[in-house]
């Protein structure tokens, strides 16, 4: 084979493997694009799920353990922003207001409500950097542990802000640490899912906080409320199965889709 030849030879096995490529990429770019439709589709589609009366959630606990709430009131921009049906936004404290940590849950019957709204996407474009993130499995009980996800952000150069977040969800009385569970339910259709619940723990890291000190707060104060948190789901569903409502509320199960 002349030098002309092996020329040939290599480009003709070079413009094959370049069509290849090709035709992989509109591959996966087609499943792709299916999968976001389909999912698109299902989370846009009617639900058949009663809401909760926001006045139940209002009924969690302002004495948690060792922890003191006061509400925090939200302007109603941000309340439409987050296009939920229900919320709470409370600041706990303890020994005499020394530690503080922030409450935040959102409720909704619509996966596509609470699944763009999550600190990986909210704090960035806040213009906060996420520093950390990590899933753990926080012991709740002898029989519970709460899987949840940790994050860190910070924001600024000369003045740099620092939170740490304890964020996990409810669906159907099942935990996930992150919106697989939501993802999921989203793949087998709206009817699979009668609600979904966002639990957002925030704690300051500051000069006199250090990280370590911030995520043994919001731990801590995890481990004290999901029990508080979980009740008020489960009396809502206890009122929806009086108004023959079929619903599935088995609380303390995990799952992470």
């Amino acid at each position: 084979m002349n030098r002309m030849q092996k020329v040939e030879r290599t480009d003709r096995q070079r413009h094959r493997a370049i069509a290849i490529s090709a035709m992989i990429a509109t591959f996966m770019t087609l499943a792709f694009g299916i999968g976001y439709r389909v999912v698109a589709a299902r989370l846009a589609a009617p639900v058949n799920a009663v809401s909760i009366d926001p006045a139940v959630l209002a009924q969690l606990p302002m004495e948690l353990g060792e922890w003191t709430g006061q509400d925090t009131p939200m302007d109603e921009a941000t309340v439409r922003a987050t296009d939920t049906d229900g919320y709470v936004n409370r600041r706990y404290s303890r020994y005499g207001g020394a530690e503080n940590v922030g409450l935040y849950i959102a409720y909704g019957v619509r996966a596509r409500e609470l699944m763009p709204h999550r600190p990986e996407v909210c704090y960035p474009c806040a213009g906060w950097t996420r520093t950390d993130r990590r899933s753990m499995d926080l012991p709740v009980s002898d029989e519970v542990q709460l899987p949840c996800g940790i994050l860190q952000f910070s924001r600024g150069v000369l003045a740099t802000r620092k939170v740490l977040i304890l964020n996990y969800y409810i669906v159907d009385g099942q935990y996930s640490p992150d919106v697989s569970l939501l993802r999921s339910n989203a793949w087998r259709g709206p009817d699979t899912s009668g609600y979904a619940a966002q639990v957002q723990i925030v704690a300051p890291v500051t000069e006199n906080i250090s990280a370590g000190s911030a995520e043994k707060m919001v731990c801590d104060f995890a481990a004290e409320s999901a029990s508080s948190i979980f009740r008020l789901f489960e009396s809502a569903g206890e009122t929806e199965d009086d108004s023959d409502v079929t619903a599935n509320h088995d609380f303390g199960e995990t799952g992470s889709g």
